[in-house]
């Protein structure tokens, strides 16, 4: 695999796009545990593109714990037609580009890609990253200063008044995540 192949990851972002992610996975553990899903859709100005979302599912070699399967509902069965780990993550790489990229508990997710592409391609993701806990800690502090701030998922979508999509899989918490995204930094 020629790395020059991901220079654009590189490029400065030349537009208003973001891409906001999430991945379900074995585990909590980025160094043991591996990818089952990765979910996205992209942010254009002010507006969460649905037509243009990002879904695979994942090979894995771990069997995927019960506690796991109660999260995210992936069962092994699930995975029959899953793509190879090389193959979605390039995909996934191609799908970002040089976009800044948004998320909930990103640092995790960010791990987990960065654990396939540096034996894969010696790099880690260059993108710009964006925490929406931390935007939505910074807006509420504000309001409670010295509070005790519940920077729970579920607690930030009932706060602002997002639906909750139920199915928890990685596209339906990216959606979700560009809501409370949008909410917390439009006016």
């Amino acid at each position: 695999m020629n790395n020059l192949e991901f220079e654009f990851l590189f490029e400065e972002n030349q537009n208003d796009e973001y891409i906001v992610f999430d991945t379900e996975t074995t585990g909590l553990n980025p160094k043991d545990d591996e990818i089952l899903s990765i979910g996205a859709v992209k942010i254009k100005g002010n507006k969460i593109i649905t037509s243009e979302t990002f879904e695979v599912y994942v090979k894995n070699s771990k069997e995927i714990n019960a506690k796991s399967i109660e999260i995210h509902g992936i069962r092994e069965c699930d995975l029959k037609n899953a793509t190879d780990v090389e193959e979605a993550i390039e995909d996934f790489l191609h799908f970002i580009g040089s976009r800044p990229l948004i998320g909930y508990y990103l640092e995790f997710d960010v791990a987990m890609i960065n654990k396939y592409i540096k034996p894969m391609f010696g790099i880690t993701l260059p993108n710009k990253m964006i925490e929406v806990s931390e935007i939505y800690f910074e807006k509420e502090i504000t309001l409670i200063p010295q509070g005790n701030i519940d920077l729970r998922f579920d607690t930030i979508l009932k706060n602002y008044d997002i639906p909750n999509m139920g199915v928890h899989n990685a596209v339906n918490d990216a959606i979700m995540t560009a809501m409370i995204y949008l909410k917390l930094t439009t006016k």
